[in-house]
């Protein structure tokens, strides 16, 4: 049956279910993106600060514009890329048929996202003899994240994809002079970076499945009053 939507002229505009159940999806979509895009902005504020207060990544004095000595675009660029990232992935499952069944629930996520900050703490604040094995530890740790929180192989390709872009971009933004790293051992920037991107990815990508979830259920409720 048709839905009335608005009145123009005195005569009704009438608005079919299909353009209805887009228009729901599409706010759906925004509302996602906007509390992803939060997510990311939080967690760069909170892991900036860890990486500052070790003298792990040092921002030029007159980029410094933002609180918790971060530069202003930083947390932007990671809220964009959180919400990128967290609707990408329940795409992606929906296309190549591979549902994220493992573990679906509020508490499981908040598990992961603990484990993420804590492998990041580890980068920071843990002295080891060396980056080589650094870069180890954190890679069996990222490993580790995903096969207790994720387990699937669009999760995993994504992260590793992902983390070997947001490494190159990084590499581009010290190489030139945007920030720097001290003490870089592989092309202007610390090895164990790729490890904490990929951890990040699967951390965020597990938010947005289960924001996904969240919403197909609440649609799901919705259908079943109606």
């Amino acid at each position: 049956m048709a839905e009335v939507s608005a009145q123009s002229g005195g005569a009704p505009i009438r608005r079919g279910p299909y353009i209805s159940m887009i228009t729901n999806r599409t706010m759906n979509l925004l509302i996602r993106a906007a509390m992803l895009f939060m997510v990311g902005v939080f967690l760069a504020l909170v892991l900036n600060l860890l990486q500052v207060q070790r003298n792990v990544t040092l921002f030029p004095p007159d980029v410094i514009t933002s609180i918790f000595s971060s530069a202003w675009w930083v947390p932007p660029c990671c809220g964009t890329a959180a919400a990128l990232i967290g609707l990408l992935y329940p795409c992606m499952d929906r296309r190549l048929g591979e549902p994220h069944k493992l573990k679906r629930e509020w508490s499981n996520v908040m598990r992961c996202v603990a484990v993420f900050v804590g492998i990041n703490h580890a980068s920071a604040k843990v002295d080891f003899a060396n980056n080589v094995q650094l870069s180890l530890t954190l890679a069996a740790l990222s490993v580790g994240l995903w096969w207790t929180f994720d387990r699937s192989r669009s999760g995993f390709g994504l992260g590793v994809i992902i983390a070997i872009l947001a490494t190159l971009a990084t590499q581009l933004l010290v190489y030139n002079g945007v920030f720097q790293y001290t003490s870089p051992d592989f092309l202007y920037i610390r090895s164990w970076l790729p490890c904490i991107f990929f951890a990040g990815v699967i951390t965020v990508g597990n938010i947005g499945r289960q924001l996904a979830l969240y919403e197909y259920k609440v649609s799901q409720e919705k259908t079943h009053q109606d």
